[in-house]
């Protein structure tokens, strides 16, 4: 997997984070840039953590599962994309009465990268490096998450759940090469 792709994924794995980064722009209006940048942070580490956690979960599994990884990402991806897409679709625009505190945004974070949980255990079945592939969709996050408090602060919710759904698609087209690759190309 090369470096274009894993920004690819990065860029699909941020897309929650996004939609989530965006709303809070929205519905807490005086978000400040130390509250803005706080938010990147968080979203970033987990984004960064979560695959780091499944990829060491995954390479206990690795040669049992090397002859099936691409089918293990092609349904892996094609189910947190799906799941994105149909958030995407049946997005609740409301925004929470509650203040946001450090605890929420710990918990947005947390909510937001379980898909990359499932993520970091293909890259184990593919032998992808980890610590570069971390990186990327850590750094990726935190800029996104930056940029979607701020255009959230401007622009309202009419982008937020077309970033999911944008997300979404992504990942599900990134299963289907892994898999066209290893099914036919290789």
């Amino acid at each position: 997997m090369n470096i274009f792709e894993i920004l690819l994924i990065g860029l699909g794995l941020s897309m929650d984070a996004c939609a989530v980064s965006m709303t809070n722009g929205m519905c807490y209006k005086q978000i400040r840039l130390k509250y803005t940048l706080l938010i990147g942070l968080v979203f970033g580490i987990f984004q960064g953590l979560m695959p780091l956690i499944g990829y060491y979960a995954g390479s206990v599994f690795s040669n049992q599962i090397a002859g099936i990884d691409h089918w293990i990402a092609l349904i892996l991806l094609s189910i947190i994309g799906g799941k994105m897409i149909y958030d995407g679709l049946h997005h609740d625009s409301s925004c929470p009465l509650k203040p946001l505190t450090l605890k929420l945004l710990l918990l947005q974070g947390i909510a937001t990268s379980i898909d990359a949980l499932a993520v970091g255990v293909s890259f184990a079945a593919m032998n992808v490096n980890i610590f570069v592939a971390v990186s990327v969709i850590a750094v990726t996050t935190f800029i996104l998450s930056i940029v979607a408090v701020r255009l959230g602060k401007k622009i309202g919710d009419k982008l937020n759940s077309k970033a999911e759904i944008f997300g979404g698609t992504i990942l599900i087209l990134i299963g289907l090469k892994i898999f066209i690759e290893h099914m036919f190309l290789a």
